[in-house]
């Protein structure tokens, strides 16, 4: 299984400049092809995580590794190869006029000629959907194009592991499912390696198949959907809550006592649950 990680992540603990405790005794493995949630509320610890795993944070007591490699020894254009880091605001990413000139910024300053810089930036674009905005003013598109063509920023470059930081922040649910849609696409077709950090729990179980949760600096947390939403009281106490859904569900094995036999996460789960129930109670009702 070690050959197939992309990132190991064994840090003893990491401090601010301050001297407050940012992140302590973090253990995390992120497999090759792997689309994985950092999962957490405001100040978590979920930024500094993904700045470490990016090689931007380097002052920690512990180790990182990149396919197997010490990242604190690696000089930073061999780690930007491969990783690509896409910040929360995309405002704080972006700085070329035209959509073009930011794409291919990367692939230039990496020494391809320019039909290749060319080639990478269209391919870049199309894969985010955004082929026919080569040309435009950066500050004319929208918040989620910005978005859009920071990821094909490092797509163009060649980066194999992308970590995103809040990739549905500021954006309107179709927004939100239209960004996650893009990014499994770019896991399954493409093969790229994705590590999101986020609290937007009702979306988590749709697109993420493995989640870390985060808390004071702490992983406290790890599994599948299923294994990490437990019961409402665990997640307030790392001030989380349940999917809509599933609070639902909670609350009506809990007060009604109907007898769910799992949590179903998702509005698709809820419904076979509920059919399956209903189909039961009928076949009773039949035979008495």
């Amino acid at each position: 299984m070690a050959d197939l990680e992309r990132i190991s992540v064994s840090i003893d603990s990491f401090r601010y400049p301050d001297g407050s405790l940012a992140l302590e005794d973090i253990r995390l493995q992120v497999g090759r092809g792997e689309f994985c949630g950092l999962l957490g509320a405001n100040g978590s610890g979920k930024t500094t995580l993904l700045k470490v795993m990016d090689g931007l944070i380097r002052d920690y007591r512990g180790e990182v590794l990149l396919d197997g490699r010490d990242i604190a020894r690696l000089h930073p254009r061999d780690i930007y190869r491969q990783v690509g880091l896409v910040f929360q605001n995309p405002d704080d990413q972006l700085f070329a006029h035209s959509v073009f000139e930011d794409v291919a910024f990367g692939p230039r300053n990496m020494g391809f000629a320019e039909d290749e810089v060319r080639r990478r930036v269209e391919s870049a674009l199309s894969q985010v959907e955004l082929s026919d905005c080569g040309a435009k003013n950066i500050h004319a598109l929208s918040y989620g194009q910005k978005k859009r063509v920071c990821i094909a920023g490092l797509l163009a470059m060649g980066h194999e592991i992308l970590l995103l930081d809040e990739p549905t922040a500021g954006l309107d649910p179709m927004g939100e499912h239209r960004m996650l849609e893009l990014l499994t696409r770019l896991n399954r077709e493409e093969g790229v390696t994705i590590v999101m950090a986020t609290h937007s729990v009702d979306l988590v179980p749709l697109f993420l198949s493995r989640l870390h949760i985060l808390s004071r600096g702490r992983l406290v947390r790890g599994g599948t959907p299923e294994e990490v939403f437990t019961a409402p009281e665990e997640m307030e106490s790392v001030r989380l809550r349940l999917p809509q859904i599933a609070e639902l569900i909670w609350q009506l094995r809990q007060g009604e006592k109907l007898p769910f036999k799992r949590l179903p996460l998702t509005v698709g789960e809820a419904r076979r649950e509920l059919v399956e129930m209903m189909m039961k109670i009928r076949s009773n009702q039949e035979e008495s």
